[in-house]
């Protein structure tokens, strides 16, 4: 699933080729991909046509499009993508939802496993009601590193689960929360009431390095499934460490990457540079 690097570049492609321009027709492909626009896909078509959108912005994995006061909220789920496209071009065949553009162009939202999905969030420019939970990102000015670490020592749980927590500290997936790990040399099982005041410190550093390094390569792409707006794929995938590098030796010492089961996915660590705790949750 993108995380905040990959939703950054999307962002980014958002501001560049969107912002500015007028939405002269949208149109509902699959209602599925509007599920979360409670008005029904008409409400969805009727509340953007003629809007201008006036900015392009991100909290951790979300992204919204602002039409004056109101946000169009996306997630991109496991698969989705923004493209900018003629309108000549054939229709993808997972197509959902078409934005077409003042310019010309075409906003396209393709999904192949519909995880992902759009709605309107009228008066959510600033930020939409739906996402209000979500906690700002370490790449966000206004992110509060010692809000963070004071509430990271109040949880009594591994450090992964601690960062995957959207409401803690949100856009970090299991890429980068594996990635962070591993440059901080702290296995993902450690209780955070364990924790150092160095040790959060320094990982919360390798949080900002990993993500803004993998944003400077547009993202990870594994699969041809997560692409920026014009369908080009991020390389960060060469500079991995940790994830998925299950077997391959350890950049620091040569010791075999080992894979682990990780609620419901994998957690990749080094079995010498990131020690299992004899105690602690997982």
């Amino acid at each position: 699933m993108p995380e905040l690097p990959e939703v950054e570049v999307v962002r980014r492609g958002l501001a560049d080729h969107v912002v500015g321009r007028r939405i002269t027709q949208a149109t509902v492909h699959d209602v599925r991909s509007v599920r979360r626009h409670l008005a029904g896909p008409a409400d969805f078509a009727d509340s953007l046509t003629g809007r201008a959108v006036t900015g392009a912005v991100r909290r951790g994995k979300y992204l919204w499009m602002q039409p004056d006061d109101d946000a169009v909220l996306c997630h991109l789920g496991m698969s989705g993508q923004m493209l900018i496209q003629k309108p000549a071009m054939p229709a993808q065949k997972h197509l959902k939802i078409t934005l077409d553009l003042d310019d010309g162009m075409q906003l396209r939202f393709v999904d192949q496993r519909i995880f992902g999905g759009m709605l309107v969030s009228h008066g959510g420019a600033v930020l939409p009601a739906e996402i209000a939970h979500i906690a700002r990102d370490p790449l966000d000015p206004d992110f509060d590193a010692d809000e963070f670490r004071r509430r990271l020592k109040k949880r009594q749980t591994g450090v992964k689960r601690a960062i995957l927590d959207q409401g803690l500290i949100s856009g970090v997936g299991n890429i980068y929360a594996d990635e962070s790990l591993w440059r901080s040399k702290l296995h993902y099982a450690r209780d955070t009431k364990n924790l150092r005041a160095a040790e959060v410190t320094t990982l919360l550093a390798n949080v900002v390095d990993v993500m803004s390094e993998a944003l400077a390569q547009g993202g990870t792409s594994f699969d041809a499934l997560y692409v920026n707006v014009n369908g080009e794929s991020g390389y960060f995938d060469r500079s991995l460490n940790a994830y998925g590098q299950e077997g391959l030796p350890c950049g620091r010492c040569g010791t075999p990457i080992r894979r682990d089961a990780f609620m419901n996915r994998s957690a990749y660590s080094c079995p010498l540079c990131q020690p299992k705790p004899r105690k602690g949750r997982w």
